[in-house]
């Protein structure tokens, strides 16, 4: 996420760290290098402005450059101002309407199908019940796509066929969902592949007349100064109450994420990062700071953790770790829990520090097929073996090679592994969840934890841009204050 953001403003505070006591002209040629890595990353010309101003005044002040370590108050000055950028955030949902209504806009291929079907799936987690509405009419695909997730999820879907007016189907649909004891409707509205006065009017229309109580932009995140476009646009037609930014899984630059609520005023309240159906999250920006900056994010960790943690098991291994006992069959539950496609790169990435570094050079696909390939060495075993790995002889790991088609070393591996992290989860025994990931965090650091073997092969993915009235001056702007910046080092 933000490779290119995370590298640079990583590398421009490395340079700071490098000289020691830092002076004046030292502190101005870092923070030139912070400015320039927003530049790059596609962030607005303003908010670079503003959010420099702000950092400069700050670090040159004489209580930084006289600290025993300047850099690191600059690290903290440059975290403080960038949560202030991005926040504060409110994450609710405020569902304390009979019926609340929940309207989604955007533009075409930005995500809005997809994210009403996950917002649905966290609305009935949280114990609410949803029924989604299929208001865009100008995608052929929509409504099926709609009513396909509906169906994948358990949640109802509203739908006219052959409607041609969206205001009548999102009226409807309300109706519907008071009939159905539904609780919570969201509408999926149509988009186009530019902003229009056709759009805007079709949205402002339900808008007036169905009066939704949230509406939120659904804006690609790839899309960099295009989604800041967009969302001033949609602002000034609609009030806008948050945004949901999609596709931050991808080859995402970071300049919209930190570019939409400096220019908007309207905060993110959402984030997509993948396509699966628990892909999203909300928005916190401390965390998501930390993640861009390499400090890790230990409360998303969490939240991750107990979305794959199945309570009845956790609780039946707290009393095994309580009484010093972790076994291999334990270890294998663990890996189930991460074999969700993708998981473990966001949980690395969460990490922060060399963890978060190793999350870019795996594939999805490696991890999941090794964390599976552990589980099939595991199912080999007898269950007295998985109880007592000192069982485990040389014959027998001839056996249990055999048996799931690997090499014997992979075998020998994945005993030194377990017997690495046995007394660590013993360890922890009694601790809650945040103190777990931070020992986990400490212990990976320092090279002593690698439960999974990670492979080491790079992936990219690309994106498609879309086209704005207003990002050429923006662009200039921004290549205006970089040219200027290498000329004056």
């Amino acid at each position: 996420m933000f490779d290119r953001l995370q590298e640079g403003l990583q590398s421009a505070i490395k340079s700071m760290r490098g000289k020691g006591r830092l002076s004046e002209a030292n502190m101005r040629e870092g923070l030139k290098l912070v400015e320039e890595s927003l530049l790059e990353a596609d962030v607005s010309y303003s908010a670079v402005k503003s959010f420099m101003d702000r950092v400069t005044e700050k670090a040159l002040g004489e209580s930084v450059l006289l600290s025993l370590d300047p850099s690191e108050q600059v690290v903290g000055i440059v975290r403080d101002e960038l949560v202030n950028i991005l926040g504060p955030v409110d994450a609710s949902l405020n569902l304390d309407h009979d019926v609340t209504v929940l309207m989604l806009c955007g533009l075409q291929g930005s995500g809005k199908t997809t994210t009403s079907g996950k917002l649905a799936r966290l609305i009935r987690e949280g114990g609410a019940r949803p029924m989604l509405v299929a208001a865009d009419l100008q995608r052929a695909a929509a409504v099926n796509q709609l009513h396909v997730l509906g169906e994948q999820l358990g949640i109802p879907v509203y739908s006219e066929e052959g409607a041609t007016d969206p205001v009548k189907v999102c009226q409807n649909g309300v109706k519907k969902a008071r009939e159905n004891d539904a609780n919570v409707v969201i509408l999926d509205t149509a988009g186009r592949l530019a902003i229009d006065e056709e759009l805007m009017a079709e949205l402002s229309r339900i808008d007036q007349r169905v009066q939704p109580h949230q509406v939120y932009l659904v804006v690609d995140g790839m899309t960099g100064q295009d989604a800041v476009n967009s969302a001033k646009a949609f602002n000034e037609a609609l009030e806008l109450d948050g945004v949901v930014m999609t596709k931050l899984d991808g080859d995402a630059r970071g300049g919209a994420l930190l570019s939409v609520k400096h220019v908007t005023g309207v905060p993110i309240k959402f984030i997509g990062t993948g396509e699966h159906m628990d892909s999203i999250e909300p928005f916190r920006p401390e965390g998501m700071v930390g993640r861009i900056l390499g400090l890790g994010d230990i409360l998303g960790l969490v939240d991750m953790a107990h979305q794959v943690v199945d309570q009845q098991k956790q609780e039946e291994l707290e009393a095994k770790l309580a009484k010093g006992k972790f076994t291999l069959e334990d270890f294998r539950g663990q890996l189930e829990g991460l074999a969700r496609p993708g998981l473990v790169k966001k949980m690395l990435g969460m990490l922060g520090g060399p963890m978060a570094q190793y999350n870019k050079m795996i594939e999805d696909d490696d991890t999941e097929t090794g964390i599976r390939r552990t589980i099939g060495i595991i199912d080999s075993m007898t269950p007295s073996e998985r109880e007592d790995t000192s069982l485990i002889t040389p014959s027998r790991r001839n056996r249990i090679a055999q048996g799931a088609g690997v090499q014997v070393n992979e075998i020998t591996q994945l005993l030194k592994q377990y017997d690495q992290m046995k007394p660590m989860m013993e360890g922890m025994a009694g601790k809650g969840m945040r103190e777990r990931m931070q020992t986990m965090k400490e212990m990976q650091e320092s090279a002593m934890a690698n439960p999974m073997g990670m492979p080491t092969r790079t992936k990219k993915s690309t994106g498609k841009r879309l086209k704005s009235t207003d990002k050429k001056k923006g662009k200039r702007d921004r290549a205006k204050a970089l040219r200027n910046l290498r000329r004056g080092r």
